[in-house]
């Protein structure tokens, strides 16, 4: 168990009035940091003031790309009661990361005190406005001063919070999506299926280009074939095709998301057939042109669910459901949101008491 210290601020901010729109523009009063040293492990957890942190020039994080983090939101229930959603699913996609990517990892037991810790301090930050949420951040980055390509021996561990509201203008509104078939974010046998940093930079590029185009997010095509569906950027990708819901199989490329994965579990409680199997985007294209293809939604930790309702395929656009969110779209999201919000029955287990 770990012995935070915990100074509190003399200067609180004020805390926004009425909902906020999407997410990470503001932050919270305080934040967690815990050291970890090579031969010494994880040390001084402690609670301090939101504020800037200190590294040297050659913190090999600035070099070396030595980073990772994690996304995931406290809500506060009619009651007042504040939970987490599968907090412990997100401690082990931590850790995951962390030995792919050569960084100590941390005790799940630490990393959910440590976040319960911080958001039970900030609980008042956590609003009750309708699709009001707290957006928690924790990362690990690598701090050792040296040029030499390796893996660091020394790293800072932060959880930081954000107020959050709606992802988009509005919950539910369709999206236009990109499939970019030239570039790619990740492949095979790397980590696609991490959460680091460099996974979002390789995306910029051609997410600024299709903005510019009018398009909200990309869909990006695998590695090798540039042929097979994966994810979007910010979301891991749904199909329902002739009354079947099929998702890109997790081949090490993309995301194992745990929005994902409760969207999978409630549709096969409900009797959904799921299929997690490669999906091609020309069998995309033909489930569209027969009138086979009946939604196409996003899911992820910020936006929950988030519909398509156009896709840009080799300069075509494919229209789906007459650009309109689905049914199945509009269930889970309800679902989700209130098993998450607390108006609905949690049968999984997936809340966690603060």
């Amino acid at each position: 168990m770990l012995d935070i210290k915990i100074s509190k601020t003399d200067t609180p901010k004020p805390k926004p009035e009425g909902p906020v729109q999407g997410v990470g523009k503001l932050f919270t009063d305080h934040m967690f940091l815990m050291d970890y040293t090579e031969g010494t492990g994880w040390h001084d957890p402690r609670i301090v003031p939101y504020a800037k942190l200190s590294l040297d020039p050659s913190a090999m994080v600035f070099h070396y790309a030595q980073e990772m983090f994690e996304g995931m939101k406290a809500y506060k229930h009619p009651d007042g009661t504040a939970y987490l959603f599968r907090p412990a699913e997100n401690a082990r996609r931590l850790n995951r990361t962390a030995g792919r990517l050569c960084i100590p990892q941390t005790l799940e037991e630490d990393y959910l005190q440590a976040i319960r810790t911080l958001v039970t301090l900030e609980a008042d930050w956590i609003s009750s406005e309708p699709n009001a949420s707290l957006y928690i951040r924790p990362f690990v980055i690598a701090t050792e001063a040296n040029l030499s390509i390796g893996a660091s021996t020394s790293y800072l561990f932060v959880i930081i919070l954000s107020p959050s509201g709606l992802f988009y203008m509005n919950d539910l509104t369709t999206i236009d999506i990109w499939v970019e078939g030239q570039h790619v974010r990740a492949v095979r046998g790397g980590v696609g299926d991490t959460k680091t940093g460099g996974n979002y930079a390789a995306s910029l590029a051609i997410q600024r280009k299709a903005q510019s185009e009018g398009y909200t997010q990309v869909l990006w095509l695998d590695a090798i074939e540039h042929k097979y569906v994966e994810e979007v950027g910010s979301m891991n990708i749904f199909f329902k095709i002739d009354g079947k819901l099929i998702t890109p199989a997790l081949t090490g490329s993309l995301l194992p998301g745990i929005t994902r994965d409760s969207v999978i579990t409630l549709c096969r409680d409900w009797g959904y057939p799921v299929e997690e199997r490669l999906i091609s985007i020309d069998e995309l294209c033909e489930a569209q042109k027969s009138g086979a293809l009946e939604e196409i939604f996003g899911t992820g930790t910020a936006a929950v669910i988030s519909p398509v309702g156009k896709l840009r395929v080799h300069d075509e656009d494919l229209i789906v459901a007459d650009g309109n969110t689905g049914p199945l779209s509009k269930k889970l999201f309800d679902i989700l949101s209130g098993i998450q919000r607390g108006t609905l029955e949690d049968k999984f287990g997936w809340r966690v008491t603060l």
